[in-house]
């Protein structure tokens, strides 16, 4: 009997080996992994139509999925020339935005490029301007450069400043249940420890692909670094010069594999890459680069 039950066992085991190793193979081929999904967006105010109810229209023509909507101008006003505090304009927005099937994938408070988030009074305002308006249009991303006058690499002493004003934005974000995007002059590393030092996951990096490319660093090398929960949203983009189609020293199939290695999915926003010859020509280039973009990441 025991030479019985011994023969039994070893032949379920060897078809249990068997078995794995005839289905192990449909199985991987069933289940490949998550498909990750890739949306294309341009900026209103690239696409000179800064918080104009135009900018959707134009976005739809273009061939995006979505558009980053501008906060407004700054200036020395105390916050945003915001017209998307008056609720009649904001719901045109959120009605065309329906009616054509796109999105608003990010409200980016661009003003902050030239004016010192480190030492403007009234950030806290204007902060929280962006946020409630986020919410009354169910946006989830902001982005916010720390532009030329808060470049940390140029000016170390503005530090300590910057991070305790972005540990206050991120408690803000928190409560209202969103992110903040910050783009810096740091490389990925320097962006790694800033994020840790402001401590909060509602704080993230809105990744430029130009500013690497500037740099002369590898972009690929700083995406994994920062890896995928620090980066919220892309400008996917390079400097103005020639599409991206054209563009030798940004190879987006690699960019592709180098975010499926990270398992990154998300918005790719395209900022700039106008052809020098024709730059104000919104359609051709913006469309031009939209095209391309879905070719790669949208494809199949």
């Amino acid at each position: 009997m025991s030479h019985l039950l011994f023969s039994r066992r070893q032949f379920l085991q060897a078809g249990s080996v068997l078995a794995a190793g005839l289905l192990l193979p449909d199985l991987a081929a069933a289940w490949p992994g998550k498909k990750l999904t890739y949306k294309i967006a341009v900026v209103d105010l690239m696409i000179l139509k800064r918080q104009k109810l135009g900018a959707l229209p134009l976005t739809k023509e273009i061939g995006a999925d979505g558009v980053e909507v501008d906060m407004g101008g700054l200036g020395l006003r105390d916050t945003f020339d915001n017209q998307l505090a008056n609720p009649e304009i904001r719901q045109q927005f959120l009605a065309k935005a329906r009616e054509l099937n796109l999105e608003i994938c990010s409200l980016a408070m661009t003003g902050f490029y030239a004016q010192s988030f480190a030492t403007r009074p009234t950030y806290q305002r204007m902060v929280q301007d962006c946020l409630d308006t986020m919410k009354l249009m169910n946006v989830k991303v902001a982005f916010l450069p720390l532009g030329t006058q808060g470049d940390l690499a140029q000016n170390p002493e503005l530090r300590p400043a910057i991070v305790e004003r972005l540990k206050v934005v991120g408690r803000l974000a928190e409560k209202a249940g969103v992110v903040v995007g910050i783009e810096t002059a740091l490389d990925a590393a320097g962006e790694v420890e800033l994020l840790r030092e402001i401590g909060s996951k509602h704080i993230q990096i809105y990744f430029n692909f130009s500013n690497p490319l500037k740099a002369g660093r590898d972009l690929h090398a700083e995406l994994r670094t920062l890896g995928r929960k620090r980066i919220c949203q892309m400008h996917c983009t390079d400097e103005d010069g020639v599409w991206l189609q054209n563009n030798t020293r940004l190879d987006m199939r690699k960019v592709k594999q180098t975010l499926a290695d990270m398992n990154w999915e998300g918005w790719l926003v395209i900022e700039r890459s106008r052809d020098a010859n024709d730059a104000r020509n919104v359609r051709k280039n913006f469309g031009a680069n939209a095209a391309y973009l879905k070719s790669i990441f949208q494809a199949g």
